[in-house]
């Protein structure tokens, strides 16, 4: 009996290794060479003068079609690791039958830093280093240096290689660490590439690729096709398993409502399916074009809810130094600052029109109940109130303050930083002009909000991942400080950098953070994220004459957006919001 069990065991190894070492797939027509198909150029080149990845060397290859034609800006396929897939071949056929676009293909490999001592010491290989981590730098890489570079060349009979700056006409692709570059720059960059191809994909624990399938179901959704490709027996190691982290990309992907498609199969870490299913997956990505890719609708129901269908972005103005301090006044008219200019802004008729040509480099407005303006001043480290017909005064003086938020009582909460290592000041102003310091400790203290029933301080700690939540007990001062909103932060940064909040009337907390505005429900938990077109974020107030236009001060520009909600303002009569779900 034992010995019929063992030879059992033999056997179902035996087969499984089998079936690994043969992993036979149909070929696709597409993948072989066809008599009477015009055959492409191939080209082979490289580069050594990335000042994204300093001192790297690395070879690349471009693909031009026979039908390329000089005129006209070709459409492009990258792919990470050099030519895979029998591209060029798929991509002649392909081309010839219409099912898909002329196209130039651009084939780089991954960067190495040769060894000064090459017969006593290995090059220091960059691949880890450029695919599996998260941030724009390989997108930058790619658009900023290889593209340019490759349409410096010249084919072989003398042709300049014009490649289109439509990121429509764009798709990226590659397999393993490459799939998840290739992923991560169509994320960063959706307005360069709307198109990837991820076969065996390393959706895992390398360098926080991890985090891919959370982050996807939280941000609005991106205009990106992509194609999957996985196998029952690859990688489960230290880092991850890849088999379920692909699935788990693509629940993520169906959940958030992006067009994707996939094939799953039976093999392991390897090009062979990729390989055998390129042509598909061209065909997929490419179908309809130049139909553009659309962004799909999420499931994700804190986010559904709050936006409004044909409701985007829009540039309110630009331009500026650097933008701050928005607020919005009783009647919905919004004011920021720039405060390098030291000019301040009010937007008015949908245009903004400088209301002060000497701020004196203030940092922070609010409004209280009767319409009067106050401003946090660096130049003179105090807070000032501004009457509805300009009357300037002082509200208190020696307060190197950041932010401030003012309470339907009165009371006025001002943030003071001292820079980055020492602890910050939080005070509370009394309406007679009484300086309290109620806070000390977080570091670099930033904006500051109230909750809608204005029983809860919150405030950002700019140098952490915490929005910091504060009790405000009877007198105006501050207990039970806690850690509370958790935030995300970005692969490139060590901390979330958090500045200006605030709340809508149903107590969601808006956080204007490096990845966007990052909405926490009143639990403190981030349910959705929505980054601004230039991917930056300062501060945020709601505005309009229904306060349901979201204005965010993001760097040089300022944008606005409709939702779904409406702001909460401190001069109203406190409201309780419902309960939220836990």
């Amino acid at each position: 009996m034992k010995h019929r069990i063992l030879l059992l065991l033999l056997l179902i190894v035996h087969l499984v290794t089998a079936q690994n070492q043969d992993e036979n797939y149909p070929v696709d027509p597409a993948s072989a060479e066809q008599a009477g198909v015009p055959k492409g150029e191939i080209l082979k080149f490289t580069f050594d003068q990335s000042k994204i990845f300093p001192g790297t060397w690395r070879e690349y290859w471009v693909y031009v079609p026979a039908q390329y034609k000089a005129d006209k800006p070709a459409c492009v396929y990258v792919n990470q690791d050099g030519i895979q897939w029998k591209a060029p071949t798929v991509f002649d056929n392909l081309i010839h039958r219409g099912e898909m676009p002329v196209t130039i293909g651009v084939f780089v490999m991954h960067g190495k830093v040769r060894s000064q001592h090459a017969d006593e010491a290995l090059d220091r290989f960059n691949r880890s280093f450029e695919y599996d981590g998260l941030g724009d730098a390989y997108a930058r890489f790619i658009l900023d240096e290889i593209l340019p570079d490759v349409e410096k060349q010249k084919t072989s009979d003398g042709r300049s290689i014009r490649l289109s700056r439509n990121g429509n006409d764009r798709a990226i692709g590659g397999s393993s660490s490459g799939a998840v570059c290739a992923f991560t720059a169509a994320w960063e960059r959706p307005d360069a590439f709307s198109r990837v191809f991820s076969a065996i994909g390393t959706y895992v624990g390398l360098r926080g690729a991890d985090r891919y399938p959370t982050l996807i179901r939280k941000y609005e959704p991106k205009p990106l096709r992509i194609f999957l490709q996985d196998g029952s027996q690859d990688l489960n190691i230290y880092a991850g398993d890849w088999w379920m982290a692909n699935q788990t990309m693509l629940r993520a992907l169906t959940f958030a409502g992006y067009e994707v498609t996939h094939q799953w199969g039976e093999g392991g870490h390897n090009g062979k399916q990729g390989t055998a299913l390129f042509p598909e997956a061209m065909r997929f990505l490419w179908k309809d074009w130049p139909q553009p890719v659309k962004a799909g609708t999420s499931q994700n129901q804190f986010l559904a809810s709050l936006l409004v269908k044909g409701q985007g972005w829009e540039l309110v103005g630009e331009g500026y130094r650097f933008t701050e301090g928005s607020s919005a006044g009783p009647s919905g008219e919004v004011v920021f600052q720039d405060i390098p200019q030291g000019k301040t802004y009010q937007v008015k008729d949908g245009k903004p029109e400088s209301i002060s040509q000497e701020s004196e480099n203030a940092c922070a407005t609010e409004f209280d109940k009767d319409g009067n303006r106050y401003e946090v001043v660096k130049k003179t480290q105090s807070v000032v109130k501004f009457t509805a017909d300009g009357k300037k005064s002082d509200v208190v003086a020696g307060i190197a303050g950041n932010d401030l938020t003012i309470a339907a009582n009165g009371n006025i909460y001002v943030t003071a930083p001292d820079g980055r290592e020492k602890p910050s000041t939080l005070y509370l102003i009394r309406p007679g002009g009484e300086k309290v310091v109620v806070d000390k400790g977080l570091v670099f203290a930033n904006g500051v909000a109230l909750s809608p029933d204005q029983t809860i301080l919150y405030v950002t700690e700019s140098v952490s991942h915490w929005v910091w939540a504060y009790q405000i007990m009877a007198d105006g001062t501050l207990g039970y400080k806690q850690k509370f909103g958790w935030l995300h932060v970005r692969d490139t940064e060590e901390n979330a950098w958090a500045d200006g909040l605030t709340c809508d009337r149903d107590g969601r907390l808006y956080v204007a953070t490096r990845s966007g505005v990052q909405i926490l429900d009143q639990t403190g938990r981030v349910n959705a994220i929505l980054p601004t077109p230039n991917a930056a974020a300062s501060n945020i107030a709601f505005g309009g004459k229904d306060f349901d236009i979201m204005y965010v001060t993001a760097n040089d520009k300022v944008y606005r957006r409709k939702l779904n909600t409406h702001g909460a303002n401190n001069w109203d009569k406190p409201n309780k919001p419902a309960a939220p779900k836990l």
